[in-house]
């Protein structure tokens, strides 16, 4: 946010009380930090019709609240070096989740995990230089893990942030 400090912990715990419930302005407020992260308070303030004070008495409590996470540049992979993008599945051994998922955050280009139901257990989203790097990222990384019994690759051509910014 120009001209303001307003940041949230990296790796800020879920949190044991729940979050206030969100209003109009409190949505309008999370619609527009999701489109232009770097907008200032008073140009929130201006756009969601409240003060200035009072639009960032709401940001900070979304941040102490949790809802918002922190604020980061939504990047074109394509254009930063990273043409390949794949969503791999996983099968792994039960109960190998919180092991699985620590190395999972070390591989180069990992960008989501998630553990899901279904057919698979977690899924992944990276992003790579080009295929012949996510082949040796499957083949020799992934495969490699003992807790993952199958991949599954999937290779994105096409896809588009949902805020309305083509990524591709």
């Amino acid at each position: 946010m120009a001209g303001e400090v307003l940041s949230a912990p990296p790796d800020a715990p879920a949190h044991a009380v729940p979050a206030r419930p969100l209003d109009a302005i409190d949505r309008d407020i999370l619609r527009l930090l999701r489109t232009d992260g770097r907008a200032s308070v008073r140009s929130v303030a201006e756009r969601v019709h409240v003060s200035r004070a009072n639009a960032y008495a709401r940001i900070n409590r979304l941040i102490d609240d949790g809802v918002i996470r922190g604020f980061s540049a939504r990047i074109n992979h394509e254009r930063a070096g990273h043409g390949a993008s794949a969503y791999i599945t996983l099968k792994i051994v039960q109960n190998s989740w919180r092991t699985v998922r620590e190395q999972l955050e070390a591989l180069p280009g990992a960008a989501h995990i998630a553990l899901v139901s279904g057919d698979f257990d977690v899924l992944l989203l990276v992003h790579t230089p080009d295929n012949r790097s996510l082949r040796e990222l499957v083949l020799t990384r992934l495969q490699a893990i003992p807790e993952v019994l199958s991949t599954r690759t999937l290779l994105v051509f096409d896809e588009m942030d949902l805020n309305g910014d083509p990524r591709a």
